[in-house]
């Protein structure tokens, strides 16, 4: 139902219009963009990405019956002495599609990558204590919490909490076989 397509910058555009609030990016992003999402910011993301040695691959996510763009994630900091990187940056962001198993299908395929492609041996990610439906999507694809953040992140009057998960390759392996 997807693939996972390098983003490009023919792909800024549809990002951007995605990213409509300053809570929103933060939600999404943490403080490594500012608002407004714009090109150059986009031009910085995607620069040394994509490529044999990088440290980060940033991609969209593709709906193969439309071929549409319909979401964006990406595996960054990846540490190929310590077999370890992130995943970030998850958004399904044609809400068309929202509810669909989309973002399990997402996470799926970059841990994929992850475990077989790169060979690594853990594969984290940090997502905000509210965000129920993203937490329960990684649940069902197998990380586990491994601690809370407490108020990690002030957004306007606000503190957000932020739960820690991961992944091992022997857990992942283990649901695949």
């Amino acid at each position: 139902m997807i693939e996972l397509q390098y983003f490009t910058q023919d792909d800024f555009d549809q990002l951007i219009r995605w990213v409509d609030s300053e809570k929103f990016l933060m939600q999404w992003a943490g403080p490594s963009f500012n608002y407004p999402l714009d090109k150059s910011q986009l031009s910085e993301y995607l620069r040394g990405a994509n490529n044999n040695q990088t440290d980060k691959l940033i991609y969209k996510v593709v709906h193969t019956e439309t071929g549409a763009m319909i979401g964006h994630i990406s595996l960054v900091r990846i540490d190929r002495e310590n077999h370890s990187a992130r995943i970030g940056r998850v958004l399904v962001g044609d809400q068309s599609y929202q509810g669909q198993g989309i973002c399990r299908q997402m996470i799926e395929k970059i841990v994929k990558i992850a475990f077989e492609d790169l060979e690594l041996h853990r594969v984290s990610l940090g997502v905000f204590d509210f965000n129920s439906a993203a937490i329960s999507c990684y649940q069902k694809a197998g990380f586990k919490k491994e601690g809370l953040l407490r108020d990690y992140r002030k957004v306007g009057d606000e503190y957000w909490s932020l739960w820690e998960m991961s992944l091992l390759e022997d857990e992942w392996s283990a649901r695949i076989n």
